[in-house]
């Protein structure tokens, strides 16, 4: 039997350079505080701000249609595309008294709508070319988004050292860095066409051992100071997945040398057998075990969704625990402002390093149960995270450091497995065919809950603020985690009404 094409797998490695640099938004923490100074502006106007980035998540199902008709590569440049002009424009006229907020707003909505048509392209791109293994390799590529925040606030301090030019500084790199790898890894991103559809373990083995140790390094790194060793080990670690390719391609040499070398007659018995097991193989595929049960998941397409209980269930749950988590990291900059702690940067780290682990958290968990048949449930494992998530909010009525950083990295951890969990449940629960579209309307929660919950958290910061545009002390957001814990506990019970519906159906 043939080895798996390495272009399969070259794909995987642009999708996950993709997704490496595709949360530009995720650094807007780091440098709000400044943003907010130099234009003068409330922290109601800010959290706005915030809101933009996933206001433009609302149109984000465009890229869905046009995966249908643009070859994946073409979207993902689109997406890039939109980046460079939002954060660029704002990179060249910031200080210009012509730049009004709301074209600030405009021009972050556009670099927010971007992100999403990468995300289409990376999703799609691991879906087609990995079909035994789609939840395994979205789920891998995915986890690298949340080392976004890491990776930026890595490159600003490494090229840019004053922290009076770190606003522009950011707005640069996000600019430019998504566009510069999008140009890289596009030729990688098409569709390949391979007869052998089996499981390649030692691949899969392979990238979850680089991806394991890139976590460890930048953990390492949020805690420790960002030394030259730390950045270039992080560097030479984003690299080092592409030994699995380089090393497909060697195999696929060595075996094609192998081939020639085959009398007729065996060979026509070993072409049998091929064809034999990718019949047994296309059978299994036809269903996966959940639970036990064999997945027979209904084909749900684009608005019909809305006319499911299911989905306003799956919807809510979602944006009353991961988004959430979301509005908690946009204001992590003036959490750690009101209680005079300065090193932003290092939380914003640790929620990004944190969240790369729980991101990956269930890719490892389909890598186990696809080997041993038994696959658990995407609803009932979200509902299982949403609780410690909803304890940490809580956890933070204590104004202690410790607790800051505890809690940062548990939501962090929590926000990033569910946002992961939720790209596999959505063809779980309404099939694979239009998912492109069925996802992108699937996180329009984000926006939505991101206005709804970022708007109080902010009407709640500056009522403790007499007057002024800075609120002191562990009381400006406790109100705020009080109605985040207590939000995040009913969406522990909404997604476990929807495991209990969803386990009845299969």
């Amino acid at each position: 039997m043939s080895s798996p094409s390495s272009a399969q797998w070259l794909s995987l490695v642009g999708a996950i350079w993709l997704q490496t640099i595709n949360g530009p938004n995720s650094d807007f923490p780091v440098y709000s505080s400044q943003l907010k100074e130099l234009k003068s502006i409330s922290q109601v106007q800010l959290n706005f701000l915030a809101f933009a980035s996933d206001a433009g998540k609302l149109f984000g199902w465009f890229s869905g249609v046009a995966a249908i008709f643009l070859p994946l590569w073409l979207v993902s440049l689109i997406g890039a595309t939109f980046g460079l002009i939002g954060y660029g424009m704002q990179f060249l006229f910031l200080e210009n008294t012509h730049l009004s907020y709301w074209h600030l707003f405009m021009l972050t909505a556009l670099a927010g709508n971007g992100i999403c048509w990468i995300n289409t392209g990376c999703y799609l791109i691991c879906i087609q070319n990995f079909p035994s293994d789609s939840h395994v390799a979205v789920g891998l590529s995915t986890s690298y988004i949340a080392l976004s925040a890491k990776v930026y606030t890595v490159l600003a301090d490494a090229i840019f050292q004053k922290p009076s030019h770190r606003l522009k500084a950011y707005l640069l790199l996000n600019a430019t860095v998504p566009t510069l790898v999008t140009l890289l890894v596009s030729p990688f991103l098409r569709k390949t066409e391979t007869k052998n559809k089996a499981r390649s373990s030692w691949g899969f083995m392979v990238m979850f051992a680089i991806t394991l140790a890139t976590g460890i390094c930048a953990v390492f790194g949020s805690i420790k100071s960002k030394s030259r060793e730390h950045v270039m080990s992080l560097g030479l670690l984003l690299i080092a997945p592409l030994v699995v390719p380089l090393a497909m391609k060697y195999r696929e040499a060595i075996e094609g040398i192998w081939w020639t070398k085959r009398e007729r007659r065996v060979h026509d018995i070993t072409v049998d057998e091929v064809e034999t097991g990718e019949r047994v193989i296309d059978l299994e595929l036809e269903g996966r075990a959940v639970d036990g049960k064999v997945e027979g998941s209904v084909e749900v397409g684009g608005f019909q969704l809305l006319k499911k209980l299911d989905f306003w269930l799956y919807f809510f749950s979602y944006m009353f625990s991961a988004t959430l988590g979301l509005v908690f990291l946009n204001n992590l900059g003036q959490i750690a402002e009101s209680r005079r702690f300065s090193k932003t940067s290092t939380l914003v780290s640790l929620s990004s390093s944190f969240g790369f682990f729980g991101r990956l958290m269930p890719s490892l968990l389909d890598y186990h149960s696809t080997k041993s048949g038994y696959m658990v449930s995407r609803p009932a494992f979200m509902a299982t995270l949403m609780a410690p998530m909803a304890g940490a909010f809580f956890l933070l009525l204590n104004p202690g450091r410790l607790f800051l950083y505890l809690s940062t990295a548990i939501i962090g951890a929590c926000t990033g497995a569910i946002t992961s969990l939720a790209v596999s449940a959505t063809p779980e629960l309404f099939g694979t065919k239009h998912f492109g579209v069925n996802h992108n309307i699937v996180v329009t929660n984000i926006p939505i809950g991101s206005f709804v919950f970022g708007y109080l958290a902010a009407l709640l910061y500056q009522s403790g603020a007499e007057g002024s545009y800075s609120c002191t002390g562990s009381g400006c957001y406790e109100k705020t985690f009080i109605i985040l814990g207590s939000t995040c506990s009913l969406a522990a019970l909404l997604c476990t009404v929807l495991y209990a519906r969803t386990r009845k159906s299969c």
